[in-house]
């Protein structure tokens, strides 16, 4: 009898099951088209029409080494390879841009896990969503999410209309937040040079955290056929100060003492971009330039040991541009591009951490790349760069200039079987934080110092796949291995001390600070697999590396083994979607710090009510009530510590969000580019 039942369920999954064939194709529930340095998914209909927003429609492609939150609206590489850099036809897009985008328009997504020359540093990936450009109509619609378990609420509400060649679109979002669930503890030793030992226990036995802000954006577009020019207007504010106090126990050799930190952050960032695209039959032009102006004015308070309090005011001003020409010729493609940042950041620091750092940031770079196919089926794209980067502060200064090679081969080996290889050689530019004449204390045991000798480094990757693909089954073997010499890694300082060179900061034991040292390098070899087990109604994903980290500092080695994963299960039942998520965190070394991104796992269900209205219900880590959101050891010479913390906000944390859109009159052609590059680095130390 149950046999009987469980047949006459599937039997209309199965009926409705059929596969298409695209060329090079592949699977019918997120066809791909494997190419030399990327892969092009075609989202099924399926899951276009079931997908809420850009974050939803990424997540039900299953990507791997990504973690997608489609609450929080955010993308996050689960690795030390570098970030995610999300596009909307080729040009960075926003939270607003994914929120409000049209699935009727989505043509295509570009996954690419080796980015190639014309990206920018510690770029790992590129997901590039093109998307049709409309020509007539308009839409309007909101995305609003509200914590059930938590006080967490966001919204944005927007709309695009579309006259003659012209669209004008606006959005504005609004978010508030108020936890005050997140603890941790953290055992210390600390050792001097003459052998004096402190151990230390620190607990966080309260924290509070508040903010509330929004956003705006105004675009205007003018296209045509062959040609599109974009402006937009974008600015973002708090709604008063984000505030974070915490309350402490410090017990130092037995004996315990209490004390509160106590920050306040207010930033406001307006932001300008303007961007052009022409069509000359095999030909194209693209140039965008990119001004953003962040003012900062921060307070914090520190109390474990003796009081210490400071503030900050920042003012960071950003120009970049970007012009790339593209003659797609037939035996191969060319592009070449040149791109230009200039960056002024002047931040004041008052009170305990008096100082004033006015620092100059340019870059210029310029590229050349070729892609296409030999022998009709080896497919190649090899690209070289050149790149100049200068950096002053006060009496330090300095140049780096590194050529930037790339090659992307893929080659079919037989039916169903492709090996593809990767080579480039990148940079790495420290965050200005670091690099600013600065001297921070962190707690009566350590302060941090800023060093504007930092250099960029060189970082050469290899990357090597072989990938077996049938219309319901993809499986990747990839191994992978990164080199970083002379990179940047934190150092640890006995003070004071007769040698020292830092005389005037905080009087604690121990200075921490960032210098280019040996090198940190890591390999993993990892397996990967996407199954079809019903088309249209049923998908299973997953992958599971095996890590291998080695650093080389100045005085130490130190090397750590990890296995890293994650799977995911989604299903398509009508009007009801169900997704179920988990992986294992994340576990690396780097330099002296051990860490652990602990497991995250979520379950949602999605019910489309109509056309317009979809209502979803999220349940991130369920059955834990204080799941632990990170652990890290130090294991430094002079300072060993075990670092946990935990987040009862996280647990059992119920959120249920709404989508609705209205559109009228929509007819699309060709492709609509947004953009977004605005600048987000503050260069404050804190």
């Amino acid at each position: 009898m149950k046999r009987l039942l469980l047949g006459l369920l599937l039997a209309p999954m199965l009926v409705q099951a059929q596969e298409v064939e695209l060329r090079e194709v592949v699977v019918k529930g997120a066809r791909v088209v494997q190419q030399a340095d990327r892969q092009m998914i075609y989202p099924s209909r399926q899951q276009r029409e079931t997908a809420t927003s850009g974050y939803s429609l990424l997540n039900k492609l299953s990507l791997p080494h990504l973690r997608i939150d489609e609450v929080g609206h955010s993308i996050t590489a689960l690795g030390t390879t570098g970030g995610v850099e999300v596009r909307i036809n080729d040009v960075q897009a926003t939270t607003d841009d994914m929120l409000s985008m049209d699935m009727d328009a989505v043509e295509a997504v570009e996954f690419i896990d080796h980015p190639g020359v014309r990206y920018g540093e510690g770029v790992a990936y590129v997901i590039n969503i093109k998307v049709k450009r409309p020509v007539i109509g308009y839409i309007v619609g909101t995305d609003l999410t509200q914590g059930l378990t938590s006080l967490n609420s966001h919204g944005t509400v927007y709309g695009r209309a579309n006259i003659g060649k012209s669209e004008l679109g606006i959005s504005y979002g609004a978010n508030w937040q108020h936890t005050w669930g997140a603890r941790s503890t953290e055992q210390a030793t600390y050792q001097l040079d003459d052998l004096t030992t402190y151990d230390i226990q620190r607990r966080m036995t309260h924290a509070d955290y508040r903010s509330a802000g929004h956003n705006v954006q105004l675009t205007y577009s003018l296209s045509d056929s062959n040609y599109v020019f974009q402006a937009r207007l974008s600015g973002r504010q708090p709604i008063g100060s984000i505030h974070q106090t915490s309350d402490h126990e410090y017990t130092e050799n037995g004996v315990t003492s209490f004390y509160r930190n106590d920050t306040h952050d207010k930033s406001k960032s307006p932001s300008l971009d303007l961007y052009f695209h022409r069509d000359f039959r095999h030909q194209s032009l693209t140039a965008n330039a990119v001004g953003t102006y962040i003012y900062s004015r921060d307070y914090s308070e520190r109390n474990e040991g003796t009081p210490y309090i400071y503030t900050t005011t920042g003012h960071t001003y950003t120009l970049w541009t970007e012009a790339i020409y593209e003659n797609r010729l037939k035996p191969f493609t060319l592009s070449t591009g040149i791109q230009f940042l200039q960056r002024y950041t002047d931040n004041a620091y008052a009170g305990d951490a008096e100082a004033h750092n006015a620092m100059h940031t340019s870059g210029i770079y310029g590229f050349g790349q070729l892609s296409g196919r030999l022998f009709q089926r080896l497919q190649y794209v090899a690209g070289l760069g050149l790149s100049r980067r200068y950096f002053s502060q006060a009496d330090h200064h300095h140049d780096f200039l590194l050529l930037r090679p790339k090659a992307s081969i893929s080659y079919p080996l037989a039916n169903r079987w492709r090996l593809k290889y990767d080579f480039e050689i990148s940079q790495h530019v420290s965050q200005i934080a670091l690099i600013s004449d600065v001297h921070i204390k962190q707690n009566a045991m350590e302060t941090f110092v800023g060093n504007p000798d930092i250099r960029p480094n060189r970082v050469t990757s290899h990357d090597l796949r072989l990938t077996y693909t049938t219309p319901r089954l993809m499986l990747e073997l990839q191994s992978y291995y990164r080199l970083n010499a002379h990179c940047n890694m934190e150092k640890v300082i006995p003070h004071p001390s007769s040698l020292s060179p830092y005389r005037n900061v905080p009087s604690t034991p121990f200075l921490l600070t960032q210098t280019n040292q040996r090198g940190c390098n890591f390999f993993f070899i990892q397996p990967y697999a996407q199954w079809t087990i019903l088309p249209d109604r049923l998908t299973a994903t997953a992958y599971c590396g095996l890590y291998r980290f080695f650093n080389y500092g100045d005085d130490y080695t130190h090397t750590y083994t990890s296995l890293n994963g994650a799977a995911w299960l989604q299903a398509y039942l009508g009007h009801w979607t169900l997704t179920a998520y988990g992986d294992n965190g994340w576990n690396f070394m780097e330099g002296e710090h051990r860490g652990h991104q602990q497991p995250y796992w979520q379950l949602n269900a999605s019910l489309r009510l109509n056309t317009r209205l979809t209502l979803s219900l999220y349940i991130q880590r369920p059955f834990s009530t204080h799941p632990k959101t990170s652990t890290g050891q130090l294991m430094n010479r002079y300072i060993h510590k075990k670092h946990i913390a935990t987040d009862a906000d996280d647990g059992n944390c119920l959120t249920l969000n709404l989508i609705w859109h209205l559109s009228r009159g929509r007819q699309y052609r060709d492709i609509e580019r947004t953009m977004n590059h605005q600048d987000k680095e503050t260069g404050i130390l804190k």
